[in-house]
């Protein structure tokens, strides 16, 4: 009996499909990979890295802390950065280039919180040095000028404040003249707290006159320590690492774009590669697989071996149909050396119990070609040729790609395997291909899968129905011949009887369908002729006399309830309810019975 499989629904993206998808398109982006690496090295050639002068700058800041993130030298960056610094650099090398043009050619990278690289691109090592050095002496200038600038600014503010306290110092001392000047009439606590004000203001005074001085020193840190501490110098061109940098880079690029186009093809084209997919679209299970024509270095050393899977194949097919007597044929989709190889295979396997030989109808004649490169004792025949000989067998080889004549193919067998290449055709032709067969009535073997993923691990059998999944006989069945309904039309009935049979003893798998029956309609029986008027005999039981029914009696109404100590308090109700069901009784009417019974005469007679 076969097994129904439960129907689940497909996923949006196969993940299975998609990886094997990518795996065997691996050439392509393996040459997209290899496109990348050698534009890369093209780039690293034919755009070889400018003449570079690099020079190191350490720049102390008057603010400078432990715990700067590195604030203060992205800010040096950013101003080295600035068309004024590019100006005041090209002004020392009485260059006339723009500035805007001139900071496309140099950058400052931050090396360390107080250190800062400068690096100068331009046509010669000369040149990028001199600008190198010219950006740094112009650097560094504005930065100490600019820490002089702010020095004296906060020298200018000191002193502002200095002459603000002096002048309301010497309004204190004014007050004090005062106050002393009136001898006895003085306030002591006036004095008291002038004096206060005047220490208070003389202390200011001179703390704003130490401050002064110091602002207006400057900041000699500042312009001591910022300096060049590397000379620019011109970095050597490493060739062989510019290029290795920019083939890597090509190949990644490449390669990431060749996949990317191996999974959108995958997504979209929508043409299937596993096995179990490969053969529910074609509604047949799949028999056996082979590796297609190795290329390159890769055909010396594993011809042998696909020669060997290919002739293992052919015995598996020839032990499928060699108890058959109709012929069959091998129909190729993407793979027409590989059928013709196996048609030459499974001839020479029949060839061993009699005539065999095979009927070339493949568009380039690859059967012919390959029995002609090889020397085959096989008889290779083309469409034009005549029919085979009774007791010959012949294999018939054909293609099922666009542009088939679906009509020609029974001439080929009245059955046929399908020897279909893994990702060659869409879902829609293996769809086509299946009806094409079905309308012609051409019953299919199983499926030889060409060039299969090696790691796909799905199952190629179908288990859905005898009449989709044609996996071959049982061993214990015997042989059962394709009966053709038109031409044994009296075999029919015996024939459908023996299926019976043996589908109800065993029901062993099949590979193929059992004949139709055509359903014949029972012959109509022509009815029987009706008597003439008249003769009719009527039953004597149908004149009998109807038969009388008793009249229907009422059922005995149950005694009334009675208490246990004495008669109830409603007796008279109740003998009033019971007086009309008596009197009822008594005349032979029934009330629950819905009518009323009339004596007959005879019980009335009997009475009187």
């Amino acid at each position: 009996m076969t097994t129904t499989s439960e129907t689940q629904a497909a996923p949006l993206v196969d993940l299975q499909r998609l990886f094997v998808a990518i795996r065997r398109r691996k050439r392509l982006w393996l040459a997209t990979g290899l496109l990348g690496l050698i534009a890369g090295a093209l780039v690293a050639i034919v755009l070889p890295t400018p003449p570079t002068a690099v020079a190191k700058v350490i720049v102390v800041h008057q603010d400078d802390s432990p715990t700067d993130s590195g604030t203060l030298m992205r800010t040096d960056v950013a101003v080295l950065s600035t068309t004024q610094i590019a100006e005041g650099a090209l002004k020392k090398l009485n260059s006339t280039e723009a500035p805007e043009e001139f900071m496309k050619n140099y950058a400052g990278l931050p090396v360390t919180n107080n250190v800062m690289q400068i690096t100068v691109k331009a046509k010669s090592n000369e040149e990028a040095v001199a600008q190198a050095q010219a950006l740094a002496d112009t650097f560094i200038a504005d930065h100490v000028q600019r820490s002089q600038a702010a020095a004296a600014a906060e020298s200018k503010a000191i002193l502002d404040q200095r002459k603000n306290a002096q002048d309301e110092l010497t309004k204190v001392d004014a007050q004090i003249a005062d106050e002393t000047g009136k001898g006895r009439n003085a306030n002591a606590s006036t004095l008291e707290g002038m004096y206060g004000r005047r220490a208070a203001l003389a202390s200011q005074v001179s703390d704003f006159d130490s401050r002064a001085q110091q602002a207006g020193i400057g900041s000699p840190q500042v312009a001591a320590g910022t300096q060049i501490v590397d000379a620019p110098r011109v970095l050597p061109k490493a060739f062989l690492k510019t290029t290795a940098t920019n083939s890597g880079i090509g190949f990644a690029l490449g390669l990431v774009l060749g996949l990317a186009i191996a999974a959108i093809g995958a997504v979209s084209r929508d043409r299937p590669v596993l096995r179990r997919e490969i053969s529910t679209h074609l509604g047949a299970s799949v028999l056996a697989q082979l590796s297609s024509k190795r290329r390159g270095p890769a055909r010396l050393w594993q011809r042998s071996r696909a020669v060997s899977e290919r002739q293992r194949v052919a015995t598996t097919l020839v032990r499928a149909i060699k108890k058959d007597r109709p012929a069959v044929s091998l129909l190729e989709l993407g793979a027409p050396k590989v059928a013709a190889a196996l048609a030459l295979d499974i001839a020479t396997e029949l060839a061993a119990d009699g005539k065999a030989s095979v009927l070339d109808d493949l568009p380039g004649e690859d059967v012919r070609k390959l029995a002609g490169e090889t020397n085959s004792d096989v008889t290779v025949v083309g469409a034009g040729d005549p029919d085979a000989e009774p007791d010959e067998r012949r294999v018939g080889v054909g293609t099922v790609s666009p542009g088939t004549a679906w009509t020609d193919l029974e001439h080929l067998g009245r059955e046929t395997v399908l020897v279909v290449k893994a990702g060659h055709a869409n879902t829609l032709w293996l769809h086509t291909v299946a009806r094409q067969l079905a309308d012609q009535q051409i019953p299919i073997v199983g499926v030889v899968l060409v060039d299969p993923d090696p790691r796909d691990k799905s199952d190629g059998t179908l288990w859905d129905g005898l009449h989709t999944a044609l996996r071959g006989r049982a061993k214990a069945a015997p042989a059962m011949h394709r009966v053709s309904v038109v031409e044994n039309e009296d075999r029919i009935d015996e024939l459908a009887a023996r299926i019976a049979e043996r589908v109800a003893v065993a029901e062993p798998p099949t590979r193929r369908i059992a004949p139709v029956r055509p359903v014949v309609p029972p012959p109509v029986k022509s009815p029987a002729p009706l008597p003439e008027p008249g003769k009719v005999s009527v039953p004597d039981h149908l004149d009998a006399p109807t038969k009388k029914f008793a009249p229907v009696k009422p059922p005995k109404r149950p005694t009334p309830f009675k208490r246990d100590h004495g008669e109830p308090a409603h007796k008279g109700e109740l003998n009033a309810e019971l007086e009309p069901e008596k009197s009822a009784v008594t005349t032979g009417a029934s009330p629950r019975a819905g009518g009323f019974a009339t004596q007959t005469p005879e019980k009335s007679a009997e009475v009187s």
